[in-house]
């Protein structure tokens, strides 16, 4: 059976370019039939991706069979995974976030966990000197990945490796790293065409702080002030995403690439307290600005607190 390759619901860049990578390593290289597919539309960065590369954008699927034979990637967390994911056989993890725990699997499996800042950066590693056999365009989504997910080295997620191997990647490519980069944010940054409900789940993960089940949003944008124009609606949205969603709260964090600092709206006296628990401001207005906040993974996820 064909090995399916899937990110987390809502994918961004790497959860959409790193099926396209391990599915063609897999195929090409091991000669194992796999085929990268989506949980979700790919975001606006990530479209921008498939098409500047030329490449296919993946089938998106709701569920997965039992025993339906597959390899997830950039994530371990069962709640961003398919409502079946523990009926599937899930074969290989590739991941850069913390162990979450809550996936069975039918046997043991091949585990990649690896504190880099990109999935793709990882895959680099693993696939060694079959690096070279990689077409151009595989090789672009794999820059794009490193790039989107070190928000171009100004995560504090980043490594010298991920810098390293994006600047190998580009030098083969014939990229202008700076010019590209702009590129790719400024089609992340466009956003007009999609509801506030989609904003709110675009890049989002859920996560449960001491019993208290959020939606965590992130927004990265270069023109915070064309999303912040839209907070109004975005804050009464939140609290149907919440119901439809199943949390109890949706945080929404705008971040802002070039000035490297996050604005969270506060919708509510609940929000309003976990913003002032966790990060130590003192917040009167429906937003605070937190300098130095960029990445959800190493800023906002480990100190949130309610």
């Amino acid at each position: 059976m064909t090995i399916q390759i899937f990110g987390h619901k809502s994918p961004d860049t790497d959860s959409v370019g790193s099926p396209l990578i391990w599915a063609w390593y897999l195929s090409e290289i091991k000669g194992t039939p796999a085929k990268p597919v989506l949980l979700g539309e790919p975001n606006t960065e990530a479209a921008f991706m498939l098409n500047h590369w030329g490449l296919d954008k993946p089938e998106i699927i709701s569920d997965v069979a039992d025993d339906a034979p597959c390899v997830i990637v950039d994530t371990n967390n069962p709640a961003e995974l398919p409502a079946n994911i523990n009926g599937a056989d899930v074969q290989a993890i590739i991941d850069h976030h913390k162990l979450v725990g809550g996936l069975e699997t039918k046997g043991a499996i091949d585990i990649t966990i690896r504190p880099l800042a990109c999935t793709a950066t990882i895959m680099y590693d693993l696939i060694g000197a079959d690096m070279d056999k990689m077409p151009q365009s595989i090789k672009g989504a794999m820059l794009t990945c490193i790039l989107s997910d070190t928000l171009h080295y100004r995560s504090p997620t980043t490594t010298q490796h991920d810098k390293d191997v994006a600047e190998k990647l580009a030098a083969d490519l014939g990229v202008d790293v700076a010019e590209y980069a702009a590129q790719m944010f400024a089609a992340k940054s466009d956003v007009s065409r999609f509801s506030d409900a989609e904003l709110l789940r675009m890049d989002s993960k859920e996560y449960e702080v001491a019993g208290t089940k959020f939606r965590v949003s992130v927004l990265e944008t270069t023109a915070p002030k064309t999303v912040l124009e839209r907070k109004d609606a975005l804050m009464q949205a939140m609290s149907a995403v919440a119901a439809e969603d199943d949390v109890d709260q949706v945080l929404l964090f705008v971040v802002d690439i070039l000035n490297e600092e996050s604005t969270l709206l506060i919708p509510n006296d609940a929000v309003r307290s976990c913003a002032d628990i966790s990060f130590g401001v003192s917040s009167e207005t429906d937003t605070v600005v937190l300098p130095g906040v960029v990445s959800r993974k190493k800023q906002i996820i480990p100190h949130l607190k309610v």
